[in-house]
């Protein structure tokens, strides 16, 4: 359960403007304007910073009910722009397109993509087979991982079939252009939480009880009670 305390405005309202805010290409000026004509003055540097603070906090609430993915992963990154300086966002889905996992680093290197890995495979298994580009950091990455197993992972380097999770990076994109960038890594990364967050409700990747008889609003207001 998502817990506000002392806040000025109801929870109903801080919900509607961070799920607009992480669903739509919206800024936070036009969420201001939208919520003025529905008799709410709430400024837009307000819901910027109550993004930033729940968003993520509903994706790690989502995680509980994060449906399983399929063995087979494509992998890929992104660029990110934060305080005017490319930053990169891995991010993997499997053979179906369901979003394995995601992780923000500052460097595009051998240790991000260690990291990254780490962090999926702690959360989702070991997968059987990992696609990726012709990068040379992250099959490294992978050569270090299968250094330390009896069983290596198969590792396919054929860019068409990462695909997939190139379309992902583009509904990403999609979403952030409105935010012209971001302001701290920080900020970033917790609202890229809530980007996300969405994109798997939309993909359907919610498995608690009765959330496919929820609208998409529905379940992500389910993940705050």
């Amino acid at each position: 359960m998502l817990v506000v305390k002392g806040m000025r405005f109801p929870i109903a309202v801080i919900l509607v403007c961070i799920r607009w805010y992480a669903a739509y290409p919206l800024s936070c000026r036009y969420l201001k304007e939208m919520m003025e004509e529905r008799d709410v003055a709430v400024d837009h540097s307000t819901v910027s910073r109550w993004a930033i603070r729940f968003l993520p906090l509903l994706e790690k609430i989502f995680r509980k009910y994060k449906r399983p993915v399929s063995g087979s992963w494509r992998m890929d990154e992104t660029y990110i722009k934060v305080k005017g300086v490319w930053k990169y966002l891995y991010c993997a889905v499997d053979r179906d397109g369901k979003t394995i996992d995601f992780l923000l680093t500052a460097k595009r290197d051998k240790a991000a993509a260690k990291r990254f890995f780490d962090k999926a495979m702690q959360a989702n298994g070991v997968p059987e087979k990992v696609t990726m580009d012709k990068s040379g950091a992250n099959k490294a990455a992978i050569d270090e991982i299968n250094a330390n197993r009896e069983k290596p992972l198969v590792v396919r380097q054929v860019k068409y079939l990462n695909n997939i999770v190139e379309q992902d990076h583009r509904a990403v994109k999609r979403i952030t252009k409105p935010m012209l960038g971001f302001r701290s890594f920080q900020s970033a990364k917790n609202i890229l939480a809530g980007i996300e967050l969405m994109h798997m409700i939309r993909k359907g990747q919610m498995m608690m009880e009765g959330a496919d008889k929820m609208s998409f609003a529905e379940q992500f207001y389910a993940l705050a009670e």
